[in-house]
């Protein structure tokens, strides 16, 4: 076994377990720690493959912002744990069909004849002054230019839809309504008061 193959066996292998614990463990900080580890071999796998630039994308804005992002939030929110996971077992069933379903895909794309690991062809060797980058934002801009505006509005949508979720009043914060303090009259707040004066 070479050397290459045995370093994707062992990120794949470490990306496999830290991706199950994401969704098998109980405390959501570690489940994001775990995520954290899942992006990192994934990175390294893109490294492998000789995508430097996909790699080094992956661990600055998923690790460095999302995951931060991520923790952030589920640190500063009272999550009740326990009220998550009360109707656990009764999803179970339909996530086991839906897993069986993507695996049985999974299984059926990579064994055929065009898709097969067996059947794929060894890249060409690069070129002088070759950069990936600059190959992957031309094929991006050009072939999968709709796809990419697509997933850009999926995403777009995706941002508008937290927002609002979050996006509540809290009954028990004071805050102040700039319309009604630039409504203000003078009259309003301020009373003259004609009071005797004292005598000794």
């Amino acid at each position: 076994m070479e050397f290459k193959t045995f370093v994707f066996y062992l990120l794949a292998t470490v990306m496999v377990f830290a991706a199950l614990r994401v969704v098998t463990v109980r405390n959501p900080v570690h489940a994001a720690l775990f995520l954290v580890l899942t992006f990192f071999n994934a990175a390294g796998i893109w490294l492998l493959l000789q995508a430097e630039f996909l790699a080094i994308v992956l661990v600055m804005v998923y690790v460095g912002a999302v995951m931060v992002l991520f923790l952030f939030v589920v640190m500063m929110l009272d999550i009740n744990i326990d009220r998550l996971r009360e109707g656990f077992w009764s999803y179970l069933p339909v996530g086991a069909v839906v897993g069986v379903i993507m695996l049985a895909e999974m299984v059926l794309v990579l064994s055929g004849p065009y898709f097969g690991l067996d059947a794929m062809p060894e890249p060409p060797a690069a070129q002088a002054g070759y950069s990936n980058t600059r190959e992957l934002g031309r094929v991006l801009y050009t072939e999968y230019v709709y796809p990419f505006e697509l997933a850009s509005l999926v995403l777009l949508v995706a941002m508008v839809a937290a927002v609002a979720l979050t996006l509540r009043k809290r009954t028990g914060s004071r805050h102040l309504d700039p319309a009604q303090q630039i409504a203000v009259k003078r009259a309003d707040r301020i009373a003259l008061v004609s009071m005797p004066a004292e005598k000794e």
